[in-house]
């Protein structure tokens, strides 16, 4: 996943803060110059079409994350998707895509690479996990680059 020059950044979400998933980002953010965001630690509401957020530090870490070049979506599968709070985080980029002076900033994700952390007991991480990743941010003109799944199963 290393790109000359890439400013990195994990983006990730998961239900316990020590969990398998931190594990799996401290291990890449230790092999890799990136920043760490938890979306846990924000208040992202859900997407609304009024726009009326009370509170929400959506538009301020999307705006922080597009310095970033390569974008690294990490959370355990659970039912076959991601965490609801990154879901919401996917959800809010429409915000970008309503709003005529936001749309410049959204077209800025052209430029940009991504790719996708996960973790769970199965062995691999089911392709409609990684599919709904690779659908939105190649929407968006970003370039999927790669996953890596860590199986939190216990050998006996």
């Amino acid at each position: 996943m290393q790109y000359k020059n890439d400013r990195k950044t994990i983006i990730y979400s998961s239900a316990r803060k020590n969990g398998n998933t931190t594990a799996h980002v401290n291990s890449f953010a230790e092999q890799n110059d990136v920043r760490v965001i938890c979306l846990d630690d924000y208040k992202v509401a859900p997407y609304c079409y009024n726009k009326n957020y009370k509170n929400d530090d959506f538009y301020a870490l999307f705006e922080a994350l597009l310095k970033y070049d390569h974008w690294v979506f990490a959370s355990p599968v659970y039912w076959y998707s991601t965490t609801v709070q990154m879901k919401l985080f996917i959800d809010r980029i429409t915000d970008y895509m309503d709003d005529e002076a936001l749309k410049p900033k959204l077209r800025s994700l052209r430029s940009k690479h991504f790719s996708v952390l996960s973790n769970a007991s199965s062995s691999e991480a089911p392709a409609c996990f990684v599919e709904q990743f690779k659908n939105t941010f190649s929407y968006l003109g970003m370039q999927f680059i790669n996953h890596s799944h860590k199986s939190t199963q216990k050998v006996a």
